[in-house]
């Protein structure tokens, strides 16, 4: 079975590495590729390769007009929900690269696709090794209760935290014990500074930092009296650790009912 994929964002920083990568896999295809600013080109060339017979639309809605299996999303923070959303209504799997959605969003997204019966999956990261550092997160967190999260990314990304950041918390804080630390109603002085707290219960704190020379980074830090644990995970300047857990993604949502949230529920 070819899986025919669509891919809106494709001349993103992601998704110029990832129409290459799906013309090049035997059992995936082409069968859409969304972006305004190269609407009408051949999206091929428009990713900076080779033409492939695949012309680049404005919208999702006209790639959706046509027949295909999977939507990846690696658009915006303020459309992707919209998007999400549309393709599920249309009858197709979905995954989400995007960042920029809460955990209200998923709730809604999960609903909708368990009703319309496809499949839906979203990951922060996408990347091997950063879904390797929430793994070992997750580990520490059961034994360790005091961690935040702290979030770097480039002065002009328009979402804070980042999806990696947001998803690490919200998995943290289903696990955590108690934090020792004082509650933020305890905190004088400016208690924004402590940064937000994000996930259910009292929520684990993070913090964001934007400026020029970072790509994406996180950096969980855990605390313990008289020691302390540190996972940190860097992106470089290419988008290439991403695809590798998109494909995975995307052969695995054919088939699914509802919504996975984590690469970590896959490389099992």
């Amino acid at each position: 079975m070819v899986i025919r994929v669509v891919v809106a964002g494709a001349t993103g920083w992601v998704g110029r590495a990832l129409v290459p990568a799906i013309l090049g896999e035997a059992d995936l295809a082409l069968a859409g590729a969304v972006a305004r600013n190269a609407a009408g080109a051949d999206a091929g060339i428009a990713a900076g390769r080779e033409a492939c017979g695949v012309t680049v639309v404005a919208t999702l809605e006209q790639a959706l007009a046509r027949p295909s299996d999977v939507v990846v999303d690696y658009t915006k923070p303020h459309v992707v929900k919209g998007h999400v959303l549309a393709a599920i209504v249309a009858g197709r799997n979905v995954v989400v690269g995007t960042s920029g959605l809460g955990a209200d969003d998923y709730a809604e997204i999960a609903a909708a696709a368990e009703q319309k019966g496809v499949g839906v999956i979203a990951a922060g990261n996408f990347s091997i090794t950063a879904t390797l550092m929430k793994r070992f997160a997750l580990m520490a967190a059961k034994y360790v209760p005091d961690v935040e999260v702290i979030d770097y990314a480039g002065a002009g990304k328009p979402d804070a935290p980042s999806g990696t950041a947001r998803e690490l918390a919200e998995a943290l804080s289903a696990v955590r014990g108690v934090s020792t630390a004082r509650p933020l109603s305890e905190v004088s002085g400016i208690p924004a500074t402590r940064g937000a707290a994000v996930g259910s219960g009292a929520g684990v704190q993070v913090h964001a930092l934007r400026m020029p020379s970072f790509v994406l980074s996180c950096e969980v830090l855990f605390g313990l009296p008289d020691e302390r644990l540190t996972f940190r995970h860097d992106a470089g300047s290419s988008a290439a650790p991403y695809v590798a857990g998109t494909l995975l993604a995307v052969r695995r949502v054919v088939g699914t009912k509802g919504l996975l949230r984590g690469l970590d529920r896959l490389i099992d």
